[in-house]
């Protein structure tokens, strides 16, 4: 769901700058320099004014352009540290903050690699039990912050939270698309303890990239957002965050109920004794050497292949890098992998296998021999089809919703679900969430019809048709006129006055914008209704066209009819939104290929002709992937993917660079290949709160430009980590009974599912269409699988498919990618010396007598070359056509010698 950014939304900061300045900036500055940096210290407070990499002087990681109206009680700023402690005897935490009540610190004098050092005292309410000193100061050639912290009474001290808030600049609020790219930052956390760190990414995906590593023992162990801030946190500002070292206070008190990412720790301070915490600051000039710079500053690494999500049926890998042996690798909860040590390779690298053994959230420890503790995240599920069928029969049961008495005529659909209550969502103060349309309404249904691109069904299939001819056309969808095509915003309203009385629960309130009355519900001018419609009717023609008896009400050419005319639709009823690029908006260019390739050259190139006129105003931008918001992340999987098609290969560059920067590489399942969204709780979530989001739909949007990428580069590994990360990460959160969150939630008070079905169909799209095996030998980790087992024997190397719809597998050597139309993949057989790939498909069943078969050079280096069976087939539709009987069947395929 996206709303526009308004005044009103922008009164906060007014009233921000009104509140008075304790900052000290009137005092003066400190300009520093270092190796990487120039640094940038108010002189009163001593925390950072600026902080600007030496390769881009312009530049300023932090929020240093609001500083003077970030500059009251209580707004963090890099160089602040939050505590609670408690003394010997008592039972209860006290908090301190040098941001609560600032006043000028007690500079210190800077010894050999000190630039600037300070006692808090003066920040710090009188009493505090310990004494704290600041160092800004050179280490081994990095940058440093470091804290001195010393027991100066008689009496132990506990130490039961400890917090360096990480302030970098992402304010968005009031800036343009162009601002905020050149401006500002997002940061990503790897909070796995010793070895954490803290990505900081510019907004273009442009050099340079800094990382936060940890100064000695200073363990990354939560990621606390920092609620107290008054900056207003909003569509325009996430909030920020803190490096949190010890968290047992917390998990005593308000994250009682979560399961925390690491085991909370405190630390006891003997009278006299000191104990020094900090940071380092590290530049690198791309999101691909990351890990390289990592190992070059003495740091732990690791890769999980294929991710951090383990279904239980695939055998995946952990690499680890670092100058030290393992010594011990303890999992919790206990026995939910297995982890098996694998003969050592190159450069230093340790391999494993990891094997999923039991479901839910897993947490592997490795302890390196110098005492390095390394945590890594890992999600354990069914085998990806299992969970796949889990989802569908809850949307087809649980989520059917069947009431031929409803006044809005939502019967029969799959309607929203609150998974709390156990019972489906009929009414909601947000029109959309019981009125079938926009993200947050057509979820359920549009997650039912992706679900049998996937994995047909023939009962859910009978169900979706039902919903398409009853409830989709003629009531969401305006079918008066030849030409009304246009789709509803909602099929709920809120009009007491119009309905029977009782009809609106009084628990509700309706005193809200987003209780639509039936005029504004009745609108046919948001374009980002037209993709769910348009991508149900295209699964329902794939399914007519190339399986048999699975689709019965209507023939295959209806369903493309209805595709084209949608897409067409969107542009004439909903041309102003229609400029930017739609989520799921690359169901469009599936339509267009395959009116093309039906031979329905009319209607394809009345669509080219209309897509490729936004395609051109994109083109003319320099981020052409704008929305309603001052940035998003969901417009760029479909400028990504047209720009690639009219050939604006610029404009798909720019793109694909601003996706990896909010799309990290990350040890942790739930931040691997996470594009990053923050403020969808509030229009598709139950907990309604600005909060970064654990695999919104973004994350498998955002996996179909970054896998298409990889499919044309295959020598960029980093791109099918990243995609495939967002892939998987994208069905780690459905439940085991087949239950699909709005988003996990990232707050480490809660770390658990959303309670509400709310969008989540719209990333379930981007699983459907994009996924896939891939086969990969990569230089020093060897054959490797992504949704799918390898076997090497000889020159022949073989790939079991593990992913539910088995339908497609990228042989990245020859940068080939075979999908079926219908069908399923047994195996894929790679021959090193011939270059032949030979595909194993079952028997033929009820609904697939033959399967359908296309082998696409992608891989640009490839172009030009073609594969294509070594039997004479006929073709289809672009598909060659594999008459199935009742054995399996091998094809090969080779590149041609035409």
């Amino acid at each position: 769901m996206i709303v526009q950014l308004t005044a009103t939304a922008q009164s906060p900061w007014i009233r921000l700058g009104q509140r008075p300045s304790t900052l000290g900036l009137d005092q003066g500055t400190l300009d520093l320099q270092t190796q990487a940096f120039r640094l940038k210290l108010v002189k009163a407070s001593q925390t950072v004014a600026a902080l600007s990499p030496v390769t881009l002087p312009g530049f300023d990681f932090t929020p240093g352009d609001s500083i003077k109206v970030r500059s009251s009680n209580g707004m963090y700023q890099l160089g602040d540290i939050t505590l609670r402690l408690r003394a010997a005897g008592d039972t209860g935490w006290k908090s301190y903050s040098t941001a609560a009540g600032r006043k000028p610190v007690t500079a210190l004098t800077a010894g050999a690699g000190v630039l600037a050092a300070a006692d808090l005292a003066a920040s710090l309410p009188a009493g505090i039990p310990l004494q704290v000193k600041r160092y800004w100061e050179v280490v081994n050639n990095r940058l440093t912050l470091r804290f001195e912290l010393s027991n100066t009474t008689g009496q132990p001290v506990e130490i039961g939270a400890l917090g360096i808030p990480m302030i970098f600049n992402n304010l968005l609020a009031g800036k343009t698309l162009e601002q905020t790219h050149a401006d500002n930052v997002f940061f990503d956390p790897y909070t796995g303890a010793d070895a954490g760190y803290l990505q900081v990414a510019r907004l273009s995906g442009e050099k340079p990239v800094m990382l936060v590593v940890p100064l000695g023992k200073t363990p990354f162990e939560a990621y606390n957002p920092l609620l107290d801030d008054p900056t207003p946190r909003g569509i325009g500002f996430e909030g920020f965050h803190e490096w949190m070292v010890h968290s047992k206070a917390y998990a005593e008190k308000e994250w009682k109920q979560a399961q925390p990412w690491n085991e909370p720790t405190s630390a006891v301070l003997k009278p006299g004794e000191k104990r020094n915490y900090g940071v380092q600051f590290i530049v690198t000039d791309d999101l691909r050497k990351i890990e390289k710079t990592l190992a070059e500053n003495g740091r732990p690494v690791a890769v999980g292949i294929p991710g951090y999500v383990v279904p239980q049926d695939v055998d995946a890998s952990l690499f680890l890098q670092y100058g030290k042996k393992v010594k011990e690798v303890a999992v919790n909860p206990a026995g939910a992998l297995k982890i098996t040590a694998r003969p050592a390779l190159s450069n230093g690298w340790q391999a494993y296998s990891v094997q999923g053994k039991t479901n839910g959230r897993v947490r592997l420890t490795i302890t390196y021999t110098d005492g390095t503790v390394q945590t890594i995240q890992y999600k354990v599920s069914k085998p990806e089809k299992a969970v796949i069928a889990d989802y569908g029969r809850f949307l087809t049961q649980d989520q059917w919703y069947v009431n031929n008495n409803d006044l809005f005529h939502r019967s029969p659909s799959v309607i929203s679900y609150d998974y709390e209550k156990k019972q489906q969502v009929t009414q909601d103060s947000r029109a959309w969430i019981a009125g079938l349309s926009d993200e947050g309404g057509a979820g359920g249904w549009l997650g039912a019809a992706m679900k049998q691109l996937v994995l047909p069904d023939q009962k859910q299939v009978q169900q979706l048709e039902q919903f398409v001819d009853q409830t989709l056309w003629g009531r969401l969808q305006v079918s008066e006129g030849p030409e009304k095509y246009g789709v509803r915003k909602s099929l709920y309203y809120y009009e007491p006055d119009s309905m029977p009385a009782g009809t609106y629960s009084k628990e509700i309130n309706y005193k809200t914008w987003s209780a639509w009355p039936k005029k504004e519900a009745m609108s046919l001018g948001r374009s980002y209704n037209y993709p769910h419609v348009t991508a149900a009717y295209w699964v329902l023609y794939r399914l007519a066209r190339y399986n048999k008896g699975l689709v019965t009400n209507h023939d295959w050419q209806w369903y493309l009819q209805q595709a084209h005319r949608t897409a067409m639709a969107m542009v004439q009823h909903a041309p102003y939104y229609a400029e930017f690029g739609q989520m799921e908006g690359s169901v469009f260019c599936l339509v267009l290929k395959d009116l093309k390739a039906e031979g329905l050259q009319t209607d394809a190139n009345e669509l080219e002709g209309v897509m490729k006129k936004r395609a051109l105003h994109w083109k003319s931008l320099k981020y052409p992937f704008g929305s309603e918001m001052p940035w998003d992340s969901t417009g760029q999987e479909e400028v990504y993917i047209w720009s690639l098609f009219f050939g604006f290969e610029e404009k798909a560059d720019v793109t694909l660079k601003a996706i990896l920067a909010y799309m990290p590489a990350i040890p942790s399942w739930a931040y691997n290949g996470n594009a990053r969204r923050y403020w969808d709780f509030l229009y598709g979530g139950k907990l309604s709160r600005i909060e970064r989001m654990i695999h919104h739909y973004g994350s498998e949007l955002n996996a179909i430009p970054v896998l298409t990428e990889y499919r044309r580069k295959p020598d960029d590994f980093y791109l099918l980590r990243v995609g495939y990360g967002g892939l998987q990460g994208g069905i780690s959160t459905i439940t085991e009974d087949g239950f699909a969150p709005c988003a996990f939630h990232s707050f480490p008070a809660t770390l658990e599912n959303d309670g509400l079905s709310g969008d989540y169909g719209s990333g379930f799209y981007g699983y459907a269409v994009n996924t896939g095996s891939y086969l990969v030998k990569h230089s020093t980790f060897g054959w490797l699988g992504f949704g799918g087992n390898v076997q090497v024997k000889g020159s022949t190397v073989t790939l079991r498919p593990t992913t539910a719809a088995a339908n497609a597998v990228y042989v990245a050597p020859v940068g080939v990618w075979v999908t079926l139309a219908a069908g399923r993949l047994q195996s894929v057989q790679y021959n090193t010396v011939t270059k032949a790939i030979t595909v194993t498909l079952p028997a033929a069943d009820a609904h697939v007598a033959n399967a359908y078969v296309k082998a696409e050079q992608e891989a640009v280096a490839y172009k030009g070359k073609e594969y294509v069976p070594s039997a004479t087939l006929a073709k289809q539709g672009g598909y060659y056509v594999v008459p199935l009987g009742t054995q399996s069947k091998n094809i090969t395929l080779q590149l041609s010698s035409r």
